[in-house]
């Protein structure tokens, strides 16, 4: 009885976390006519903000991520998952990662830029958490390995491009010249340092959704530093070659499943 309570209790806190995040993004994306996120901080999020940060168009990849997180608190409310080992050892992470991809937004509207910073990386640093857990076990089912180890690797991949994008944002407001005399150095070890993160990634998990998810937004790094400003033919180049590596591990990574178990 006493498991059974805790089981419930874990799907309720799960479905609280995703209905503060999208109250959350809802407000802090200024959907009730606070100030939309690229002109937050002073432009500092923008895609001009600083050489490491993506063109616009990266940014709709939080709608697959939305619903994708949807779709797995759905799931993971049904009757069968209950009492899950999987869910009950992952459930919490996801949750508490979601309730910190909320308060990012609400950081960014209404706090100060380093703050985002932290937030972010505690993000991220937990959603690191959530895929090494997941990578532990198999998924059961596809609809298991779309909605959960899709979900949630694509959240993880995403973010560790946003963490990298927050931070180069907050170094060029607080050091403007410093980080602008050496950007193609600092962003290529940055990069280096992603590409890094993402071939463990792919090594843990077995999965290629985390991979996909960093090399979008490195893809449309480049673009933003091919055709927008700052310009950075060096940074934009080396940002395409972490993606296209970042793949091959993650496809890599999926070709060392066993083939009963091939999972995003």
């Amino acid at each position: 009885m006493e498991s059974r309570m805790q089981d419930i209790t874990r799907q309720s806190v799960i479905i609280a976390a995703a209905t503060f995040m999208l109250i959350a993004a809802a407000v802090g994306s200024g959907a009730f006519g606070g100030t939309s996120v690229s002109e937050l901080q002073d432009g500092a999020l923008s895609a001009q903000g600083s050489y490491l940060a993506p063109a616009g168009p990266a940014f709709s990849i939080w709608s697959l991520i939305y619903v994708g997180l949807i779709a797995y608190t759905v799931w993971q409310a049904l009757p069968a998952q209950r009492a899950d080992e999987r869910q009950r050892a992952v459930g919490g992470w996801i949750a508490a990662s979601m309730i910190l991809n909320g308060l990012w937004l609400v950081t960014a509207q209404f706090l100060s830029l380093p703050l985002t910073v932290l937030v972010i990386a505690l993000l991220l640093a937990t959603l690191a958490r959530v895929i090494v857990i997941l990578g532990r076990s198999r998924a059961r089912t596809w609809p298991e390995r779309i909605v959960v180890d899709g979900a949630n690797g694509l959240h993880f991949g995403w973010v560790t491009i946003a963490t990298v994008a927050n931070a180069s944002a907050w170094f060029t407001q607080i050091a403007p010249v410093a980080w602008a005399d050496q950007a193609d150095i600092w962003a290529v070890a940055v990069l280096v340092v992603v590409l890094v993160i993402g071939v463990t990634a792919a090594i843990v998990t077995k999965r290629i959704a985390p991979a996909l998810a960093t090399a979008w937004g490195l893809g449309w790094l480049a673009v933003g530093r091919f055709t927008g400003e700052p310009e950075s033919m060096i940074t934009g180049i080396a940002a395409i070659i972490v993606a296209v590596a970042l793949v091959a591990a993650g496809a890599w990574g999926l070709l060392r499943r066993p083939r009963a178990d091939v999972a995003v």
